[in-house]
């Protein structure tokens, strides 16, 4: 991306973050036509003597791991069974042949590594709206949606995240998407598609499909009305990088709505989406080549619920 991505996706696995890590690495590798990599960027595992009760048996397991395909960052960790992924969140993954002239090929191939023993959602072929697209939940429970966009309409990146709204929030995509971009900067509305009369069980003018940018990041919204026993939960959340305490304390008011899932820098919003609002400089603490430091400020965070960077830096400092 051409600018520093400041929200970020952070993915939940049981037991399987590393493994899934190189996966996404090896299989996403030069596919987008574009001259970005992707790779593992570090790497964060739990420490003995972390102050959190049963964090023990999770000695070497993966903490924090960062990553990138093709230019665009994510966050992964090892977190045990509580939460489990869904497609409630899923990501756009835009093969566009303006940008491509192998975008096909592309599409089709990692298409067949996603899908190997993995669950397809929607059948890869020919849509209304697209030459070629397929819904595909992969092995580790990560969910795609591949789509030859149309190579005469606006440009969007390669990876878009995508928040389908079903269940007791269907039918709130649109405000939902007016919320964040009333919150975040750099914010501007995309595409709005929404559907016609007589598509029950979904309501006549709620969101077929839309797009909005907040923070200079495209992310896709989506209504849904039918049952998918599925919704929202921490499996997937969003890294906001906070500057500073005032940024990190105006995003806390305005997006929190459940003092009970407040945690460790996490909070859900109104709609059950999950966010962790961080500071940019816990990342720089947490990766102090003094281990001793480190382990200090992760047990003064996993004590907290809303981060406070003058204590994080206290408990640097001891």
């Amino acid at each position: 991306m051409a600018e520093r991505q400041k929200i970020i996706p952070s993915l939940w696995f049981d037991q399987q973050c590393e493994e899934a890590m190189n996966f996404y690495v090896s299989a996403f590798s030069g596919l987008s036509g574009s001259k970005q990599k992707s790779g593992i960027i570090s790497i964060q595992r739990y420490e003995k003597g972390m102050e959190t009760p049963g964090i023990e048996q999770m000695t070497g397991k993966i903490l924090t791991g960062i990553f990138e395909l093709e230019g665009f960052r994510f966050m992964a960790l090892d977190g045990g069974p509580i939460f489990k992924l869904n497609p409630a969140i899923s990501f756009f993954l835009n093969f566009d042949p303006a940008r491509d002239t192998d975008a096909r090929k592309h599409l089709d191939a990692l298409w067949e590594k996603l899908a190997e023993s993995g669950q397809i959602l929607m059948e890869k072929q020919k849509y209304p709206f697209s030459e070629q697209y397929g819904w595909v939940q992969d092995r580790f429970g990560v969910s795609w949606q591949l789509i030859l966009t149309d190579p005469l309409g606006e440009p969007r990146p390669f990876i878009v995240p995508s928040l389908l709204f079903v269940g007791a929030v269907a039918g709130r995509a649109e405000e939902a998407a007016e919320l964040y971009l009333s919150i975040f900067n750099n914010a501007k509305k995309g595409a709005l598609s929404r559907y016609p009369a007589g598509m029950s069980p979904n309501r006549e003018g709620s969101t077929m499909f839309s797009d909005f940018r907040i923070e200079s990041q495209w992310f896709a919204a989506m209504d849904s009305a039918y049952k998918h026993g599925f919704a929202f939960n921490e499996a997937i959340s969003f890294l906001v990088n906070c500057a500073n305490q005032k940024e990190l304390d105006r995003l806390w008011e305005k997006l929190s709505f459940s003092p009970e899932h407040e945690q460790c820098g996490w909070l859900k919003d109104r709609y059950g989406v999950s966010w962790q609002i961080v500071p940019e400089r816990l990342g720089e603490l947490l990766s102090d080549p003094d281990e001793e430091k480190v382990l200090k400020v992760a047990n003064a965070m996993l004590k907290m619920k809303k981060l406070v960077i003058a204590d994080l830096e206290a408990a640097y400092r001891e």
